[in-house]
């Protein structure tokens, strides 16, 4: 109990707010390196798995092989990384691993959203007279989108969690807070860096779900 009161002392002094190495530059840095990930991993992922959910080819290969990315931890593959020529720039190994994290679940229900519209549908659309590339965009993505947005809610919360790596490859982010902690022997410290973290998380995932809640009944779907 000392330890958590003495965290929460630490949590609301003011002075652990402020300046370059305050909680609110370090959350700052943790939402601004989250975003990026999940945009770039939104870009990469996401074509993949509706044009190979819309075309029904290669798709199980596809999430089969992002998935075998789950079992490698993310710290070896910051630190592979910190090895090589890309080790040279300030948060590119980061990002690549974070990525790489992150890649897997959106890839994977997305896909399975594509591929859970209904085909009867599909067809019907095809007799028509849509082009390909209208079925996917006006008929398929918007009933697979409540999976997609599943997907998306699971990146941004795990990344949320596992930005604390940019810590140890000497970038900031909150992860630089329960470090700090460890360096001073903090308990205190780094109990207060690990609930800030826990709460950004849980942030993230209140605001995605009102996202879905508060948006048309065709994209919120059923999960």
């Amino acid at each position: 109990m000392n330890t958590l009161a003495e965290a929460w002392h630490w949590l609301t002094d003011p002075a652990h707010w402020s300046g370059g190495d305050g909680i609110g530059h370090r959350l700052l840095q943790h939402a601004v390196l989250t975003a990026v990930c999940l945009v770039v991993s939104c870009l990469i992922a996401l074509p993949v798995a509706l044009v190979l959910g819309h075309l029904g080819r290669g798709g199980a290969l596809a999430v089969n092989l992002a998935n075998v990315g789950r079992a490698v931890p993310t710290f070896a593959v910051l630190v592979l990384l910190l090895l090589t020529p890309v080790g040279q720039y300030a948060e590119g190994p980061t990002v690549i691993a974070l990525v790489l994290f992150a890649v897997p679940p959106l890839l994977t229900n997305a896909y399975v959203g594509m591929r859970g519209v209904d085909r009867d549908v599909v067809r019907a659309a095809r007799g028509m007279g849509m082009t390909g590339r209208q079925v996917l965009v006006r008929v398929e993505l918007p009933l697979a989108l409540p999976l997609v947005l599943t997907g998306v809610r699971i990146a941004a919360v795990q990344l949320v969690a596992t930005a604390t790596i940019a810590a140890l490859a000497g970038g900031g982010g909150l992860g630089r807070i329960i470090t700090t902690g460890f360096a001073l022997a903090s308990t205190p410290m780094v109990v207060a860096g690990a609930v800030l973290v826990a709460a950004f998380a849980l942030l993230v995932e209140g605001l995605f779900e009102v996202v879905e809640r508060l948006a048309p009944f065709r994209v919120r779907g059923r999960r």
